[in-house]
């Protein structure tokens, strides 16, 4: 079995997906949109080709160059898909992304040569993006072909539990006090609260003060422990059939449900009050985060459909509308495209978890899509919701006028990403699903302290 050797085909065809991505990011962001001022001409530049008179020349023919290099790599797949044996589908998608980009580059080459046309501006990066699914269609088909039909090992041996610490106090007042921290779920705390940060960063700029950061920040801490707790609590009896999670307090009975529940109920009632002195909307929108994880996410959704990862993920995606909230008291474009880019980073990050412990999940009776549908459908479709993420931080970057460290980020580590979930679909265990799901982490966390350092930075 072929395990880390790719495919030439799978290989031409992210390449092509990935440059295709760089041209819109690039293309999205305020420092092309700047540095196009210096050349309203084309191919050349006033009749000159490859002039570096300044940094801004340099940016027009870098990306130029880089649309030429990327075009070759899309013909490249297109000549591959219909000499190889493909599926039909594939080689459609493919040849939609070739058809489609002379039409970009010459409708990117009319906006050039015409200052302030908003309509081309727009149908150029459509058409980008309309491309790229293209590319990431035909990569996740393709991937599904050839491994899919294939046997994994995704869950041979026994999981370590999520929470074990050899360090941890096994008795005593410190060992309860640990505990209880425990119910908190600090391990979503970091992640959460930098969404929050991104969208104060977003709505503010650097005139965000630090009396709402440490309100917010802090509502969100208390929000996030109360929902881990109560989560806890409704969970405990699934828990106990776990291994992944079956020394939880509560499935433990280190702490009793009645001490839980009210340990629980402080939190939130501190976290409202933390938001309420900030703003009413943030207020609402962190009850309405606690409520979604706790019950809806919970209680319904998670024992009772596949689709609990993907609706889901609006309890991830709310901290970027508190955030937003928090500065400026309503909800704003920029704030519901991060909390977009939130929404669909969730499936691509949690399915390669569900992977990892697929058969505990089943004994834990949840109908996970890995459970339900396979371990190849979640595999593609992580794929796919990878390439909507990426998507979505393109149309985060145009809305919030986003810089160099954005796009930088974004292209590498979203390649990054896309490597790893290649890798997933050849290798097929746990080792290389714990490696997707790191990668997801680092993708977003980076992607996030970017979005606060372009925002804040004049």
């Amino acid at each position: 079995m072929i395990r880390n050797i790719p495919d030439r085909f799978t290989a031409v065809l992210a390449s092509a997906a990935m440059g295709v991505y760089a041209l819109l990011v690039v293309g999205a962001t305020s420092a092309l949109t700047d540095a196009a001022a210096a050349c309203r001409s084309w191919p050349a530049c006033d009749g000159r080709w490859y002039a570096l008179d300044s940094v801004s020349l340099a940016v027009v023919w870098g990306h130029r160059t880089a649309a030429v290099v990327t075009g070759v790599l899309v013909l490249v797949a297109a000549v591959m898909a219909w000499r190889r044996d493909t599926a039909r589908r594939v080689r459609a998608a493919v040849t939609v992304a070739l058809a489609a980009y002379p039409v970009q580059v010459a409708v990117g080459a009319l906006t050039a040569t015409s200052p302030g046309a908003a309509a081309l501006g727009g149908a150029h990066l459509a058409l980008g993006v309309l491309i790229f699914a293209g590319l990431v269609a035909a990569l996740a088909w393709t991937l599904e072909a050839q491994t899919g039909h294939l046997p994994s090992s995704e869950w041979e041996g026994e999981p370590k539990g999520e929470d074990e610490d050899a360090s941890a106090p096994a008795s005593g007042p410190l060992a309860t006090a640990y505990a209880y921290f425990r119910l908190t779920k600090p391990r979503l705390m970091w992640l959460l609260c930098l969404v929050a940060a991104a969208g104060m960063a977003l709505a503010a700029g650097p005139s965000l003060s630090s009396e709402t950061v440490a309100l917010t920040l802090g509502g969100g801490v208390l929000a996030i422990g109360a929902s881990g707790t109560f989560n806890h609590v409704l969970e405990r009896e699934k828990d106990k059939k776990m291994s992944r999670t079956d020394d939880r307090p509560i499935a433990t009975d280190r702490i009793p449900k009645r001490n839980a529940v009210a340990f629980g109920l402080t939190l939130a009632a501190a976290s409202l009050a933390a938001f309420y002195s900030v703003n009413p909307l943030t207020a609402a929108l962190g009850f309405t985060a606690i409520v979604f994880y706790s019950v809806v996410y919970t209680l319904v959704l998670k024992p009772n459909t596949r689709q609990s990862t993907v609706i889901g993920g609006a309890a991830g995606a709310l901290p970027a509308l508190i955030g937003w909230a928090a500065v400026t008291g309503d909800v704003g474009v920029a704030g519901l495209a991060l909390a977009a880019v939130i929404f669909l980073w969730t499936p691509a990050h949690f399915y390669n978890l569900a992977l990892a412990y697929k058969d505990d999940y089943e004994r834990g009776g949840f109908p996970l899509m890995p459970v339900v549908s396979g371990e190849a459908t979640t595999r593609k479709h992580i794929v796919y919701y990878l390439g909507a993420t990426l998507v979505s931080a393109v149309a985060l970057s145009e809305l919030a006028g986003l810089g160099v460290l954005y796009a930088a980020t974004t292209v590498v580590l979203g390649g990054v990403f896309l490597y790893a979930a290649m890798r997933l679909h050849r290798e097929r265990d746990r080792a290389a699903a714990m490696r997707a799901f790191h990668a997801s982490n680092a993708y977003l966390g980076c992607l996030l302290v970017a979005v606060v350092v372009d925002a804040m930075v004049v």
